[in-house]
């Protein structure tokens, strides 16, 4: 399991979620840090920067990876994040 670091703008945007939406969010990041495989669908390389981006519902977790960690940047609605 790699560890999950959330940057300060990010866990901004998630004390603004409402509260079943951040555990849905917490939960998807969670999963994936546990097995990629298992949201390989929902996981797509960024195009004109760097990292990755991660679809839950209508929100969107961007984030950028390496062997061990997970670096998650940035979390924000489908409309308001590109």
């Amino acid at each position: 399991m790699k560890k999950v670091v959330y940057s300060k703008a990010a866990n901004k945007a998630l004390t603004r979620l409402p509260t079943n939406e951040r555990k849905r969010v917490i939960a998807k990041v969670e999963q994936y840090a546990a097995d990629p495989a298992s949201l390989a669908g929902n996981v797509k390389k960024l195009q004109g920067r760097a990292g990755y981006r991660l679809r839950v519902g209508d929100w969107r977790v961007i984030f950028d990876e390496d062997d061990s960690v997970i670096d998650i940047e940035a979390i924000a609605s489908r409309g308001s994040i590109y």
